[in-house]
């Protein structure tokens, strides 16, 4: 078919594994709150019921005013980064690299817990100041900063691509929708923020400000310290420039160009799924393992078993395939959420209605009568 040739097997590679990160790290999010509400039992006696939001000062929930003015937010950076970008690139290099080695020692942590489980215990080892780890910690640590100095100095595509996929995960597994509403507020103006600088900012600004900032490398700051030293002409000029790990890249078979997919374009949709997910598996807690209250009109049961997470995940696997098609199609880049919004919201806030859940989640769904209980084990 005309669609499956104009999908090589650079947007298979991306397909795959962006799916990959949200339904891990909608599952590394759901686990947290597992692991959380254990911790709550140990330290209280009296058992409280489940509101949906950790207590963990390390994540952050989303509010209605901060979905709202979160594309503004970026809109700001993204014009700083397209007028400034010569000025603040080290700066932005360092600390893209900083965070960057926190999300992938995160990405590696239950790899490492697995690895040290048999042979090391898992009491905590004090550093002083800087705290208390445990001996998988430090080796997803240690292995993190080696593969961040190894990019800095090769800057290959693959070792970029494998921190942008810790950044995607420890992004959807740290940030969380509480309800529908703030949902569909965050994906609705992310859209329009995708589309006018994608469509529209080439009128302004005589140039495609999403794709230029996107695409633009930045210097090594091994390059940028050995001239503010004088290291002589030898010492760090040979390290390349650095592609930032804002995004995945894939080359083509033919290695004639890359495949690229906006981390943006995966964690925002992750965090619908993720937020989906967890509804799920509080709703079928709270129903004891049903899937759910009867909707308006006959509802099938077959209806009734399809989970809102299953059919959020292919509706985001239809948008990314007809966002690909197009950007094949039109030759140009293409505003990924213009297709992956619509592709995910709708036919969720379809199964919402016909299932009778819309009401429940649109507003505060995780709040119920207290129980005991904790979510399903997954």
């Amino acid at each position: 078919s005309r669609a499956y040739s104009l999908v090589d097997s650079s947007q298979v590679s991306t397909f795959l594994i962006s799916i990959l990160l949200i339904v891990y790290g909608s599952f590394r999010s759901l686990n947290m709150d597992f692991e959380n509400q254990d911790k709550e039992k140990d330290n209280s006696s009296t058992a409280g019921s489940f509101n949906g939001n950790s207590t963990n000062n390390s994540i952050q929930t989303i509010d209605s005013t901060q979905a709202l003015f979160l594309p503004i937010g970026a809109s700001v950076s993204l014009l700083v980064m397209f007028f400034f970008f010569d000025s603040v690139q080290v700066v932005f290099t360092i600390c893209t690299a900083v965070l960057a080695t926190i999300a992938f020692a995160f990405l590696l942590l239950p790899m490492c817990q697995y690895l040290t489980r048999p042979c090391s215990p898992q009491n905590k080892i004090s550093f002083g100041c800087c705290g208390r780890f445990t001996a998988a910690e430090l080796l997803s640590f240690s292995l993190s900063v080696m593969l961040v100095l190894i990019w800095v100095l090769t800057g290959h595509w693959l070792l970029m691509d494998a921190l942008a996929m810790g950044l995607c995960v420890a992004m959807i597994a740290f940030v969380r929708l509480p309800s529908l509403k703030v949902s569909c507020l965050l994906l609705s103006g992310l859209l329009i923020y995708d589309v006018f600088w994608v469509f529209f900012s080439a009128y302004i600004f005589n140039s495609n400000v999403m794709v230029k900032v996107a695409t633009q490398p930045a210097d090594n700051p091994l390059d940028v310290l050995s001239r503010k030293l004088h290291l002589g002409p030898n010492v760090g000029r040979d390290v390349p420039r650095l592609s930032l790990p804002g995004k995945l890249v894939f080359p083509s078979s033919t290695g004639s160009h890359f495949s690229m997919l906006g981390i943006g374009d995966i964690v925002m949709p992750g965090l619908l799924l993720c937020f989906v997910l967890r509804y799920d598996n509080y709703k079928k807690q709270a129903n004891g393992d049903s899937c759910g209250a009867p909707g308006p009109g006959n509802i099938s049961g077959r209806m009734q078993k399809v989970s809102y997470f299953h059919c959020t995940l292919i509706g985001y696997f239809v948008g990314l395939l007809t966002a690909t098609v197009a950007s094949r199609i039109h030759r140009a880049a293409q505003p990924a959420l213009l297709y992956l919004v619509p592709f995910t919201l709708l036919p969720l806030l379809t199964m919402a209605y016909l299932k009778g859940d819309l009401r429940r989640m649109w507003s505060e769904p995780f709040h119920s009568k207290s129980s005991s209980s904790r979510f399903l084990e997954v």
